[in-house]
């Protein structure tokens, strides 16, 4: 079962680490997997065709090293590599794909509660000279929530990844389209994008805002909306039939944004850079306020 972080106001299910969820991809520890707003359901899931949905992400799941993760290139085939807040992952083959099923060697968790918050602890094993303790808090508050992260490099080579929230939302169902608006605090220059996958041209990009003609039928895809410009890391969606409001800010900048959709869902993604030394710490956090217009 959930554990169940609760108010007036907000609700929010947490998977403990090996619950539910337990593939190659996705974070183990802090495995957001539905948030409620005044009894409204704000996320969804990545899959909606009911097949292989114990692969799908879901709710707010983060994920770290999506294009390569700590120590690949250096594996040889058939050994283990990490996936950071997950465990080892066996390699395959030459190229690291993160929607493949990879087998995985757990790394050890711990999970506990506070008061409005819980602490979810991953230590890792030391192999290929990387090892690593990640500590993630989550904590509620009235509208918002907090998710604090703490990653502390025990190995003896330095950790160079980084780490975004696969943010799946879908506000009361609602399915992507002209009720939704979702908002930058950065220009948007699809000249700059480093992909482009619209093939409906439902999509439509504005100045600093993003909106929709119709509902997609077909997934789209934009990267790097930043151009490489060094922004505020943040987002902002508003569904206007529903009259509610999420919005995510990091504590740091960021030179990456990505953004992810479907019929059902929609996903903005704010990455950050770690760069940590051994015997270094790197913390960061993301806040999530839910509001009503």
């Amino acid at each position: 079962m959930p554990y169940i972080l609760s108010n007036k106001n907000l609700e929010i299910q947490i998977d403990l680490p090996e619950e539910n969820y337990n593939q190659s991809r996705f974070d183990w520890t802090g495995k957001i997997r539905k948030v409620t707003f005044q009894g409204i359901c704000l996320t969804g899931i990545e899959n909606e065709d009911n097949k292989n949905n114990e692969f799908c992400g879901s709710g707010f799941y983060n994920e770290f090293g999506i294009d390569a993760p700590i120590g690949y290139d250096e594996t040889n085939k058939g050994e283990w590599f990490h996936k950071i807040g997950v465990g080892l992952l066996k390699k395959e083959e030459d190229t690291y794909l993160f929607n493949k099923k990879y087998k995985v060697k757990p790394a050890e968790f711990n999970f506990k509660t506070a008061f409005n918050k819980v602490i979810i602890n991953c230590k890792s094993e030391d192999v290929n000279g990387y090892s690593y303790m990640l500590k993630k808090e989550i904590e509620l508050f009235e509208n918002s929530f907090v998710i604090n992260y703490f990653l502390e490099n025990t190995g003896k080579k330095t950790i160079l990844t980084n780490e975004y929230n696969h943010n799946f939302i879908a506000i009361n169902k609602d399915l992507i389209g002209n009720n939704y608006v979702l908002k930058f605090p950065f220009d948007i220059k699809p000249a700059f994008f480093g992909e482009t996958v619209n093939p409906e041209q439902k999509v439509d990009i504005g100045i600093n805002e993003i909106k929709f003609n119709s509902s997609p039928k077909e997934q789209f895809f934009f990267s790097n909306l930043t151009g490489d410009k060094i922004v505020e890391a943040s987002w902002e969606i508003i569904n206007l039939k529903n009259k509610i409001g999420i919005k995510e800010t990091g504590n740091f900048q960021t030179s990456k944004v990505n953004l992810w959709g479907w019929s059902h869902i929609i996903s903005p993604e704010l990455f950050f850079e770690i760069n940590a030394k051994p015997g270094k710490s790197v913390l960061w956090s993301r806040t999530y306020n839910m509001y009503t217009i």
